[in-house]
């Protein structure tokens, strides 16, 4: 198997294992059939048991929706006023670019 087609991502790894739910394994052999097939890029046997805890609430392959996340604060507008703040006084501070957007600080992990 190439290196291409062992990577998979976590929503092509959580089919595979609704699969094998599907045809009655345990996580155990679940994990066991995984890693010899897709050998360092298999979930642990503790996502694999976590992907069977969230099959027998969930259909889905699909991450749950998260409630109360932040609402995205990067916009055009937000940016152009960003770069203002900053070639006005290169020393402003995180916080105070904060206030003057009425935006949380935990926001500013999206402008990174």
């Amino acid at each position: 198997m190439s290196a291409e087609s062992s990577n998979l991502s976590n929503i092509e790894h959580r089919a595979v294992i609704k699969y094998f739910v599907k045809k009655g394994k345990t996580p155990k052999e679940i994990f066991e059939d995984m890693v010899s097939v897709l050998q360092e890029s298999a979930f642990s046997i503790m996502m694999v048991k976590n992907g069977l805890a969230h099959f027998n609430k969930n259909e889905s392959c699909e991450d749950d929706p998260r409630p109360g996340r932040l609402v995205t604060v990067v916009t055009e507008e937000n940016v152009g006023k960003v770069e203002k703040f900053v070639l006005a006084d290169r020393r402003i501070k995180l916080w105070q670019i904060a206030e003057e957007l009425q935006i949380s600080k935990m926001s500013w992990r999206n402008y990174t």
